[in-house]
């Protein structure tokens, strides 16, 4: 996620650089057909009239991909309180009693966030995780192709264990349970995000009319005396491709770039607050950011 607006230029320009080196060259044929050719005259009013179609469509677009960015955010908000609340309630529920079980919950529910959150990333789900688990633990779950989900089978197992025991009550081991179905609902809910792609089409045609609208503008300035021209039109469409771009990043929140959700450094805070929940000396070491964007 970017964090300051002190940005780098190269960061920003650096994934429209061909589509403005497309600009330039576009600008510099209108001029030497108008100036060395026969080229037709296009009137503003049309230019304008596309231009102002695109600036709608992407305008759409972009809210619609910032849609999808917020929601998955939102989704990580509900993780970080449901494993926060599940910690809290299994030590409250089992009052001193049970301490390694509740420990074993614990930490496995720190594994689980950052499982979570390398397998959206399509990074390895068990990378990193193997000092949280027991190695039974460890060994059963790198067989399963979900490994999050896998882990909170473990979580259903131990509260059933406890019930068995009488370590607590039918009441809490709902409530405990429906903990467990929240952030398997958050689960699938950012699958569902990470596996829905945005329409292909949606961003084909929308580039296809930016570069049309291009075209169109580059022979309607060509009648500017000299090559005042060039740099205005750069300077008039350097915002279109700017926005597309800022709307396909934004789109696709797990995809290990800068403009993702910070999930890395959300499951720290929640590896934090839950260790000490429990008691644990054991912190985690403070994330660390990139120059201008936080994972």
């Amino acid at each position: 996620m970017l964090i300051t607006t002190k940005i780098p230029l190269k960061y920003i320009f650096k994934s429209t650089f061909r589509d403005l080196f497309f600009v330039l060259c576009v600008a510099l044929v209108s001029v030497g057909a108008y100036r060395y050719g026969d080229i037709a005259d296009i009137p503003p009013n049309i230019t304008g009239l596309v231009g102002t179609s695109i600036s709608l469509v992407l305008a759409f677009k972009l809210g619609q991909s910032y849609d999808r960015w917020w929601e998955a955010r939102k989704i990580w908000g509900a993780i970080v309180n449901d494993s926060r609340t599940l910690v809290i309630q299994i030590r409250s529920f089992t009052q001193g009693q049970s301490v390694e079980v509740v420990e074993r919950m614990a930490d496995r529910q720190i594994a689980w966030c950052y499982s979570l959150g390398q397998a959206l990333r399509k990074k390895s789900p068990i990378a990193g995780i193997a000092d949280f688990l027991s190695k039974e633990e460890f060994e059963t779950i790198s067989k399963h192709k979900n490994v999050p989900l896998a882990m909170l089978d473990f979580h259903s197992a131990d509260l059933t264990k406890l019930r068995n025991a009488d370590v607590i009550n039918d009441f809490q081991q709902v409530q405990l349970d429906r903990t467990i179905v929240r952030l398997c609902e958050s689960m699938g809910q950012a699958e569902r995000i990470k596996n829905t792609v945005f329409p292909t089409t949606y961003r084909l045609f929308l580039k296809w009319f930016i570069y049309l609208f291009v075209v169109l503008l580059s022979i309607t300035l060509a009648e500017t005396e000299g090559y005042g021209d060039v740099p205005l039109l750069l300077l008039i469409t350097t915002p279109f491709f700017l926005l597309e771009k800022t709307a396909f990043f934004l789109q696709d929140p797990f995809e290990n770039r800068p403009t993702d959700i910070p999930i890395t450094q959300i499951a720290k805070t929640i590896h934090l607050n839950i260790r000490q929940l429990i008691g644990s000396d054991d912190l985690p070491e403070a994330h660390e950011n990139g120059e201008f964007y936080v994972m």
